[in-house]
């Protein structure tokens, strides 16, 4: 059986308080197969040695070209999450085994402090969060989030946060004293409905809680931008108005939206996921994403994959700037500072004279 039309479960049966339905073998495995879950799935966490903590990318559809990620996999579950694809270079699924087996690296912070002190280095915006959220329910006792961010804040590092966690309220003394120019962080909201969230993003804060998380923040004097991502046509693409309007008022200062995007295995998994969950709209839904990707489920061309093409995609971009242009919500933020930038003195270290 070939991996470009796997055979997903048919009358496939939601695994309480998980995303996917199922759990497949991932596209590098040489034969398909699916584990059996029990009603109830278990967190599973083992940890990894990290030499280097640091990606950079040359994607021309993105606003940074290095990021951290403290976690592989993650246990929000979100069923569209673009990064379910990753755990097949490991030879888990992007199923279920995405948001039930996690690989923790606990040496993250450190091995952060030794590329940032590496000769030659040169600063730019660090983003975490890219892959897999940072403040997923793990980090509470794992803790490894905050270490990268002690580690940023003592180098004078400009950073970027992605995330869907409330737990970021733990770390605003650290935000706070980074500041406006050296740090900002996106709160992701996908719907004002929490009833379908809970489907949707089973293991992630409701997004009235994540509002509330938008006001804490703000209040701190933290920059705040929300993610109206992924934008779901015909599922939550009526609501970004409403997103906009409950995040500003929440205190955001800016915002951004990406349509849903469904890269490899991710395709599959939604489809399941629509079959169970919403019937009635699945097939209303998927059309609606073909018309967004010129007939196919995903198109990940640059310049493409972020915003879709076509008609029904312009039609929602203008409808989100000019949503943006009347709340007063900034699309674009002014660049964090990279001239802050310092190796912090280590024990031993000379220290200059002047």
């Amino acid at each position: 059986m070939g991996h470009d039309a796997p055979q997903w479960l048919d009358g496939a049966t939601p695994v309480a308080a998980r995303g996917a339905l199922s759990n497949r073998a991932g596209r590098f495995e040489g034969q398909e197969r699916d584990v059996a879950y029990a009603p109830r799935a278990a967190t599973e966490v083992r940890e990894e040695v990290a030499r280097r903590v640091i990606s950079t990318n040359r994607s021309p559809d993105l606003g940074f070209d290095r990021s951290v990620n403290p976690y592989r996999g993650c246990e929000h579950g979100c069923i569209y999450c673009f990064a379910r694809p990753t755990h097949a270079w490991l030879g888990l699924s992007p199923g279920l085994d995405f948001e039930t087996k996690l690989i923790a690296r606990p040496n993250a912070p450190e091995a952060l402090a030794r590329e940032l002190g590496a000769k030659g280095y040169v600063p730019k915006m660090m983003a975490l969060g890219t892959n897999t959220d940072p403040y997923q329910p793990i980090e509470a006792k794992r803790g490894i989030m905050r270490g990268l961010l002690e580690v940023l804040r003592d180098h004078r590092h400009p950073t970027a946060i992605t995330t869907k966690g409330t737990l970021i309220e733990r770390d605003i003394d650290i935000l706070t004293e980074m500041g406006p120019e050296l740090c900002r962080v996106g709160i992701s909201v996908t719907t004002l409905d929490d009833a379908l969230a809970r489907k949707l993003e089973p293991r992630v804060p409701v997004p009235s809680r994540r509002l509330k998380a938008i006001e804490r923040l703000a209040a701190a004097g933290v920059t705040v931008r929300v993610m109206v991502s992924p934008t779901i046509p015909g599922l939550t693409d009526h609501e970004v108005e409403a997103i906009l309007a409950a995040a500003r008022d929440a205190g955001a200062q800016a915002a951004s939206m990406i349509p849903l995007r469904l890269p490899l295995e991710v395709a599959p998994l939604f489809e399941e996921w629509l079959a169970a969950h919403v019937p009635d709209r699945a097939r209303r839904v998927l059309n609606k994403i073909r018309e967004f990707h010129g007939g196919k489920l995903y198109d990940a061309g640059f310049g493409r994959r972020m915003r879709g093409q076509g008609v029904q995609a312009q039609l929602l971009q203008d409808r989100f700037r000019r949503a943006c242009r009347s709340l007063g919500l900034a699309e674009r933020l002014p660049p964090l500072r990279c001239d802050r930038f310092r190796v912090p003195a280590r024990a031993g270290d000379q220290l200059a004279l002047f």
